[in-house]
């Protein structure tokens, strides 16, 4: 009889040690195996739920793996809070795009140099880049690697772009260190306008870059993803430098490789879009598709790409899909657009400017000109591209007062040429001649006591002097031309000051007028005489008649004579026998000539009538009996009538084109 089997044991096999998990679990991360190393870290919380080093590991592993929702629940389910939870927490929230929540969670963590790199990051993603660059300057003095590449990019988002080179002339760092801060640097030279500096240094960047990647044994392909927010920016350099058709085949280039990372193929997008234009709308839309999220079927940016592109951004490519859209009579894609654009950019002016150009294409001027007037009423500090914007659109709707309103309210720019003759002509068009005196009186006043070195005076009296004639006001322009002679010495206020005391007192005019230097070649001219003549006629020569009164004591030019060339006859004709004159008429056409005949019609011809194919019936039939007894030869019969009668209808017309011809 076979023993019995023994039973097996109810209790499971013992943990393998702590020791040995986190061996295991170092090895994990050293490999960058982080979904194993969470698994791993799970092990050992079973079995030691309490142990900080574990729980650690496993937020930052999850956070390596991209898994940071995961990261967030695990930090906010442990029941033990370590102390640099907050700081991981708020890291987040970062990464999530919650900027205040990370902010509020960051205050409880003590401060160190992680925790003030991580809130300057936070307040450059918020936009306060006056509190990021005072965290930056603190930094500065850490032994934090690469700081300055943050502390250049602060200062071009802070429109501080002029103070970068002092910057790293105080850090004695070159831009070329590293081809990210080359990168840095060239944008704030584009900011200055500095576009071949820009040029050459973002080429010296890229040739940084591929030596040092190169030497880190990457790829190609990860060497270009690395190195593609160059090849866009320099890309824009070119398009700056009006070199469009090299921008737009480097834009073309990285969005059909599709081998940069999604930030630099939407920024390549939106810039190839803009460079387009008008052209090719449906094309263009087709490529801000693919950066829309896939699942939505409004057009909003893909996750990823709303947390890594900036505000501004993110605002041009919405603004130039609204753009496209209007260009493609869209309106009801760009209403909706355009609607929720307040709520995604609500301290900016471009989505009431992009309502205000939809309401425009709709036929809605007035509306749009009341919204416009309602921001700028609520948002003083931003109204002075509203108030251009409305002042455009009621000149548009042919609103002169509204427009005029509008551009005076812009205080910077009144006294410039440009702004002086929009704001002229518009009260002008509206008949508020007054008006349009005292904004020449105001500007004439303001250039007066600038103390610059392009003063515009001379063109601003000039101008308010001819506009004072052309209403009738002849003294108030000789004052004004009479200041011109006396400060600038001006010839053509001079002229401007005889023509216009003229009408007034000619005797003062002719004491103006010997102000005038002589012409040369002038005197011998009779005034008297050229007033009774009826006018100034042509002359091949223009210096005809000169000579003798150019200048007593000097030698007369001879003229110059014409050489007289022998005409050229065609070949194999004899001029002394050139036979029979050639017909006058041989250049009309012949039915113009006199010798023209048109030919006769032939009025003999049957006529047919009724439709096309109808049989033609002579008077004497005698053929009606044998009609009905044969009908094949019935068909036979018709079938030849039929073709009789087409090429009788077909003949005039025939004739008539060959008549056309000749």
């Amino acid at each position: 009889m076979a023993p019995k089997p023994k039973p097996a044991s109810s209790q499971p096999p013992p943990p393998p040690p702590l020791e040995d998990l986190f061996t295991t679990l170092n090895r994990h991360i050293q490999a960058s195996a982080f979904d194993n190393a969470v698994k791993l870290t799970d092990q050992i919380l079973a079995i030691a739920p309490d142990d900080e080093d574990a729980l650690r590991c496993k937020v930052v592993a999850l956070i390596k793996a991209d898994r940071v929702e995961d990261a967030l629940s695990a930090i906010q389910s442990s029941r033990k809070q370590l102390d640099d939870f907050h700081f991981l927490k708020a890291y987040c929230l970062y990464r999530q795009n919650k900027l205040d929540e990370a902010l509020e969670s960051l205050k409880r963590q003590e401060r160190n140099n992680e925790t003030m790199l991580l809130e300057s990051q936070i307040l450059y993603r918020l936009g306060k880049m006056d509190a990021c660059l005072d965290i930056y300057q603190k930094l500065q003095n850490s032994k934090i690697d690469n700081v300055e590449i943050n502390s250049v990019a602060a200062l071009v988002m802070a429109g501080r772009s002029s103070e970068v080179q002092g910057m790293l002339d105080s850090l004695r760092v070159k831009p070329t260190s590293s081809f990210e801060l080359a990168y840095n640097t060239a944008c704030s030279l584009i900011a200055r306008k500095k576009y071949t500096d820009a040029e050459q240094l973002l080429l010296s960047g890229r040739r940084i870059g591929q030596e040092i990647l190169m030497e880190d044994n990457l790829a190609d392909d990860e060497i270009e993803t690395e190195l593609s927010p160059i090849a866009v920016l320099l890309a824009y350099v070119q398009q700056l430098l009006g070199r469009k058709q090299e921008a737009m085949e480097g834009y073309t280039d990285m969005i059909k490789r599709d081998m940069a990372d999604e930030s630099s193929i939407a920024v390549a997008v939106n810039n190839l879009v803009s460079l387009k234009g008008p052209k090719d709308v449906s094309d263009s839309l087709r490529k801000l598709d693919r950066l829309k999220e896939k699942e939505s079927q409004s057009f909003r940016l893909a996750r990823g790409l709303d947390l890594k592109l900036s505000t501004k951004e993110k605002e041009a490519i919405y603004a130039n899909r609204v753009l496209l859209l209007l260009h493609a009579n869209k309106i009801d894609q760009a209403r909706e657009l355009v609607s929720a654009l307040p709520d995604m950019f609500p301290e900016s002016v471009i989505p009431v400017l992009l309502q205000a150009a939809l309401l425009v294409r709709e036929n809605k001027a007035g509306k749009a000109e009341e919204i416009l007037a309602q921001f700028a009423s609520k948002f003083p500090e931003k109204s002075e591209v509203v108030h251009l914007a409305r002042a455009q659109v009621a000149a548009a709707a042919g609103h002169p007062h509204i427009a005029a309103d509008s551009l005076a309210k812009i205080s910077d720019i009144q006294h410039m040429p440009a702004t002086v003759a929009t704001l002229v002509s518009l009260k002008e068009r509206a008949g508020d001649i007054d008006g349009a005196a005292a904004v020449l009186d105001v500007a004439t006043k303001w250039w007066s006591n600038a103390m610059t070195e392009d003063n515009k005076l001379n063109i601003i009296m000039q101008e308010a002097a001819l506009f004072k004639l052309r209403h009738g006001k002849e003294e108030d322009a000789a004052q004004l031309y009479e200041e011109l002679v006396k400060s600038q010495g001006s010839i053509e206020a001079l002229v401007g000051l005889v023509t216009t005391v003229a009408r007034m007192d000619v005797v003062k005019a002719e004491l103006y007028e010997k102000q005038l230097k002589t012409l040369p070649g002038l005197k011998g001219i009779d005034v008297d005489s050229l007033e009774r003549t009826s006018g100034v006629k042509r002359v091949e020569a223009p210096h005809v008649g000169v000579p003798e009164t150019y200048e007593e004591g000097k030698n007369k030019t001879k003229t110059k004579k014409k050489r007289k060339r022998k005409p050229r006859y065609p070949k194999g004709f004899d001029p002394a026998n050139p036979g029979p004159p050639p017909d006058p008429e041989r250049w009309l056409p012949k039915r113009e000539r006199s010798t023209y005949r048109p030919k006769r019609k032939d009025k003999r011809a049957a006529q047919v009538r009724g439709s096309q194919g109808a049989v033609v019936r002579e008077k004497h039939d005698t053929g009606a009996s044998s009609n009905n007894s044969n009908p094949k030869s019935n068909q036979g019969a018709s079938k030849g009538a039929t073709q009789s009668a087409v090429s009788e209808q077909t003949k005039p017309s025939s004739k008539s084109r060959k008549k056309s011809r000749n």
